[in-house]
């Protein structure tokens, strides 16, 4: 039920054209690195980087399968790693763990 959902959720973000990267100044940007449970195949990683792709203030997200290491780009004044995490666990994944880059 769960991937049928997400990927719902997926198809919903991605269609039409996708929402243009906001620029991101070198000297605002910053780069988490989380730990993501949840991933039970290639599609949900990609997903994921589609739907972070579409926040306002995500630069850019790289997920790896089955890692689950979801490596994520983001300007901190417009959303913050809490935000971020909330909405991964929104998705219902789970993050364990999380390094500062």
């Amino acid at each position: 039920m769960f991937r049928r959902r997400f990927l719902q959720l997926v198809t919903m973000a991605s269609v039409g054209t996708l929402a243009p990267l906001e620029s991101v100044s070198a000297g605002t940007s910053k780069t988490v690195i989380y730990f993501v449970k949840g991933f039970s195949c290639i599609t949900c990683a990609t997903g994921l980087d589609t739907m972070l792709g579409q926040q306002k203030g995500i630069a850019s997200s790289k997920s790896t399968y089955p890692q689950g290491k979801v490596t994520v780009g983001f300007d901190p004044r417009q959303i913050s790693e809490q935000a971020i995490i909330a909405f991964i666990t929104d998705l219902g994944f789970t993050v364990r763990d999380e390094h500062k880059g």
